[in-house]
């Protein structure tokens, strides 16, 4: 089976953002590979204009909330790094079992991967702690955020219209509708090491068990 891969624009975020931004990515891919009647629930952006639609159902939204609550904590604990999310789909096959393989396999037929360049500023600062009565505020400072923010909604919207695009061109790599409960196709989302060396060998472990993936950027 071959895997279509879509490797989505990178986004510069500060950490209050990080969340935001991966509820409305994660979910607005899921929306559009989601199966059967969904509930679609319009959810607006507190940071952004930007409004995007969630399937309704809670056990997506638990499972997604989750694994943004992982990514947030790698990120505070391994700071100053670019950081991945990959969130895959797959078809679940049933093979003989021999004694060196399981009897379920998964075989992975579609990739998304979220690239996020979290911005570290510092908390406080070491002069303002030291000389309080000499903090200057930059009267520039504002503008520069209001542009920035600006920046990343534009972008945010650039990865949305990307996905769009994907789901639109790409329909000929999607499986048989399985017979499972619940408004996904099989699907699993993975946090990407500190080490890139280690994310990059579950990257082959993947396209090893899918065959070599074609790309989209």
């Amino acid at each position: 089976m071959n895997c279509e891969v879509c490797q989505l624009k990178e986004l510069e975020v500060e950490h209050f953002e990080i969340r935001e931004v991966l509820r409305c990515i994660l979910h607005t891919i899921m929306f559009h590979r989601a199966l059967g009647l969904v509930r679609p629930k319009d959810v607006d952006l507190e940071l952004f204009e930007i409004t995007y639609v969630q399937c309704g159902d809670l056990e997506v939204e638990r499972k997604i909330d989750e694994k943004i609550e992982l990514f947030i904590d790698k990120v505070e604990k391994h700071p100053n790094k670019k950081n991945q999310i990959c969130l895959s789909f797959y078809e679940v096959k049933n093979k003989q079992a021999t004694w060196f393989s399981n009897k379920v396999e998964r075989l992975y037929w579609e990739q998304w991967y979220i690239n996020l360049n979290v911005a570290q500023h510092a908390r406080g600062g070491h002069s303002a702690k030291s000389h309080p009565s000499k903090v200057v505020v930059d009267p520039g400072a504002g503008e520069v955020r209001t542009a920035r923010r600006a920046a990343l909604e534009n972008s945010l919207r650039e990865v949305m219209f990307q996905i769009i695009r994907f789901v639109n061109d790409k329909k000929d790599h999607i499986p048989p509708i399985p017979n499972l409960d619940g408004v996904s196709f099989p699907y699993d989302i993975a946090i990407s090491s500190p080490s890139e060396s280690a994310f990059g060998m579950d990257m082959l472990k993947r396209m090893l068990q899918t065959g070599h993936p074609t790309m989209l950027s």
